[in-house]
């Protein structure tokens, strides 16, 4: 599939997924309506005020001097919307990737990390796009994979946002907040019924316990046969099995005081999440290191050469169990200066997944996992001045500390040595025993540990009534400690050295322990100008960083066979970004449509280089690449056209680009035996369509007493290559993803509803991956193919 950028912004400039995205406001007499935000009457045809709390405080998002895009809870409900992955088809800017839960990963406008360059199993690196629930930062992004319910929005928010946020993150944050216990009672409760045994169950219950307290309950649960037909075990794979709950107390003593209590847990336990043959790619090793001779000396064949025939044929074990919860507690308290803000929090997150990581049905791998276990506590404090002042601010405190202990174990099969290895080794050629793998195996202990400090404040002057000036600063200070020990087990005994020395190559244990200490100051400044009634403009300028880290994934190795420790510590990334837009409110707010262009320089990127300036050999490891730039225009758009008719629709254009990374890793086709360094200047930055759009459409109409609802979205993104190495055979192509239910509401509340998630069955790649020890096999996630079912609401 081709994307045509022309017909994009023409599309755009019709009804660019808003920045807005719609809302649904149920009523007794019309059905859902559908708006950006707030609340409207049945009948009414002007956008309402968007509520934001972009800049810790709650403004309308139309008087924010910055790019962002809101997606309403209700709309959420609507479109079927339980998960981060689910909100990319809403948003444009917004990517994920994730081959299972753990290695998950988020970026808004090409920036983030990248599951394969800066992989998010290595527990001491930090994402670029922060995730927050509820004003909680958190720290892993495999917690970004969950399901959630009951939320009342999600904010996309682009850039640098260190200022005022819990963590510097350089390419933005995802800010989520869930609906609030009520002093009125309220319930919802959802059944849906679709293709593949999928059953899911949604529900919440709000009221009053007493005058001043009150309580709310949310909860649901997903399950899903696998949708990847394994033919070696008769098992469906990539199963769903989920469940999430959420209980809050609300604690109002008094107008200016309150506490909102907040205690949740998740969990997904599934036979996940594997990856299917996708092509082999040419290398430049010899034939018998290339995958038709390896997979031809053992008469291995894949079940099908075909990714969308979602047929495997893995012999190795498959399974997920994941789970992560926490305690948090934000008191708000209002004070004749403004309103000072406490937010308590502690969270944790558990980790285990035993998979078949060479995706093949011979026994190279007979397992891989990495159980882990991730605590962290957080503790805010803000000062935010009220009400429309000429001078108005936000200054506050940040201290945040984590854990994150982990065994990494890995066990080799009777089929290893042949793949692996080879036939001989060494100078001599040795011949290698068939076996010489089978049973051998790594185990050990990493523990990793972070603390951070910050201050950070924020003022905002009204020049003249209608031009702001805005200037914040940041500044942080992290220690960060992290211990690596792995050894190596099993195997049969080997005395010859080259076997010996073959075997190491495959696995070696080692130790080594590392410290990294840094302090940054970050900011933003800008100036807003309302230019008219309805018409907003802004420009501003914003410094992040996207903190340092430590390997703890192992380290190549010095001439001594010793970890290489100055290849320990990765460096902060900073990012200076400059943006200008415009926000508008036409036709008497019938249309809400926006527009920003920006410009991104990231130094020290974090991503892999390939030297021997700290190693003894040419060796490719993570560490940092001079620069980066992304530069781009995205504009969106929300239209009530009659009354219960809405419309919306984004776009967004990114150029990315590696602007200096002269050492970076081979592309596959140009890989030998022997490591080498490839040039990646100039080059498309990996993981980034160029083109994205989204587009939806809300209709409502009264019929017989009752109302009919229609929801349809869609999301197009155009090619782009999958790996940082930037290979022509890890290049995902275009896609459309489209959803859409229809449905009626009876005049006592009850609906029911047909849906389609994939409507169009479209075939697409989610992400793709090359096989350890880059035989040329390229493994890859499709997108679930077209589900169709049928729900039953109610809503009190």
């Amino acid at each position: 599939m081709r994307i045509n950028p022309t017909a994009l912004l023409s599309l755009a400039g019709l009804m660019s997924p808003a920045p807005l995205a719609a809302q649904t406001m149920a009523t007794a007499d019309d059905g859902p309506q559908i708006v950006t935000g707030g609340t409207r009457t049945a009948g009414e045809t002007r956008m309402p005020d968007v509520i934001v709390t972009a800049r810790r405080r709650e403004e309308n998002a139309q008087a924010v001097p910055a790019s962002l895009n809101v997606v309403g809870g209700d709309l959420l409900d609507l479109s079927y919307t339980v998960n981060t992955q689910g909100v990319t088809a809403l948003i444009p800017s917004l990517n994920y990737s994730s081959a299972n839960p753990r290695n998950t990963a988020l970026t808004i406008r090409g920036l983030g990390s990248s599951v394969v360059a800066v992989s998010q199993s290595n527990d001491g690196l930090e994402p670029g796009v922060g995730f927050y629930v509820d004003q909680v930062y958190h720290a892993r992004p495999a917690t970004a994979a969950f399901d959630f319910a009951d939320i009342a929005q999600i904010e996309e928010l682009r850039g640098p946002q260190g200022t005022l946020f819990g963590k510097n993150t350089t390419a933005g944050a995802i800010n989520i907040t869930s609906r609030a216990p009520t002093f009125t009672r309220e319930g919802f409760a959802e059944l849906s019924y679709g293709d593949y045994n999928l059953v899911q169950a949604r529900g919440w219950v709000s009221g009053p316990i007493s005058d001043t307290v009150a309580y709310r309950l949310s909860a649901v649960a997903t399950r899903r046969d696998g949708i990847l037909d394994n033919v070696a075990t008769g098992r469906a794979a990539n199963t769903v099995g989920t469940q999430a709950v959420r209980g809050q107390l609300l604690f109002k003593p008094s107008e200016t005081l309150q506490t909102r209590i907040i205690a949740d847990f998740t969990n997904f336990q599934a036979y996940c999440c594997t990856q299917v043959f996708v092509r082999v790619g040419e290398t430049q090793r010899p034939l018998s290191r290339r995958y038709a001779y390896l997979a031809g000396q053992f008469g291995y064949a894949p079940a099908s050469t075909d990714p969308y025939d979602r047929r495997i044929n893995y012999d190795g074990p498959l399974g997920v169990d994941t789970n992560e919860g926490g305690v948090s507690a934000i008191t708000d308290w209002r004070v004749g200066i403004g309103t000072i803000t406490a937010v308590t929090a502690w969270r944790f997150w558990n980790w285990d997944a035993e998979n078949d990581r060479d995706y093949t049905g011979l026994p190279i791998q007979l397992s891989q996992h990495i159980p882990s276990r991730q605590d962290q506590y957080s503790q805010e404090i803000r000062l935010a001045s009220d009400g429309e002042r000429r001078i108005s601010y936000v200054v506050g405190l940040y201290g945040f500390r984590q854990r994150i202990t982990g065994r990494p174990i890995s066990i080799y099969g009777p089929a290893a040595a042949g793949w692996l290895i080879g036939q001989t080794t060494g100078a001599n050629n040795t011949p290698v025993p068939t076996n010489l793998l089978d049973g051998y195996g790594q185990d050990g202990r990493t523990d990793f540990r972070t603390q951070s400090y910050a201050a950070f404040g924020e003022v905002n002057v009204r020049i003249v009534p209608t031009l702001t000036a805005t200037g914040g600063l940041r500044y942080t200070h992290e220690d960060k400690d992290g211990y690596y020990s792995t050894f190596t087990f099993g195997g049969p005994a080997a005395t010859s050295s080259a076997l010996i020395n073959a075997r190491l190559g495959i696995l070696r244990g080692q130790s080594y322990q590392a410290h990294d200490k840094d302090g940054s100051l970050s900011g933003r400044a800008n100036l807003a100008w309302n230019v008219t009634d309805g018409v907003f403009g802004y420009a501003s300028y914003a410094r992040g960083f996207k903190s340092g880290g430590i390997n703890m994934s192992g380290l190549p190795l010095n001439a001594q066979n010793q970890p290489a420790l100055a290849t320990a510590v990765v460096r902060p990334e900073r990012n200076t970004t400059y943006e200008v837009g415009l926000k508008t409110q036409p036709f008497d707010r019938r249309l809400v449509f926006n527009i920003d262009g920006f410009y991104t320089r990231v130094r020290d990127f974090q991503a892999t280089i390939v030297d021997s300036s700290q190693t003894a050999a040419l060796r490719g490891y993570l560490s940092n690449i001079p620069k980066v730039t992304v530069k781009g225009i995205e504009a969106d758009a929300t239209a009530i056209v009659v009354a219960g008719l809405t419309v919306r629709a984004g776009v967004a254009y990114s150029d990315g680009r590696y602007t200096d990374y002269p050492a970076g890793p081979c592309p596959l086709e140009l890989q030998t035996n022997q490591t080498a360094v490839c040039s990646l200047t100039g080059k498309r930055l990996a993981s980034l369509p160029p083109w994205a759009i989204t587009a939806g459409i809300d209709y409502s109409h009264q019929v017989a007493g009752g109302s009919v609802f229609l929801h349809a979205d869609t999301a197009s993104r155009s090619g782009y290559n999958g790996d940082p190495t930037l290979s022509r055979y890890t290049r995902i192509d275009a896609y459309n993803l489209t959803n859409a239910s229809i449905g009626y509401r009876f005049a006592g509340g009850l609906e029911l509803a047909v849906f389609a998630r994939n409507l169009l069955d479209s075939n697409y790649l989610q992400n793709v991956t090359v096989q350890a020890g880059n035989s040329g096999l390229i493994l890859g996630t499709p997108g679930d193919p077209r589900v169709i079912g049928v729900t039953l609401r109610t809503r009190q």
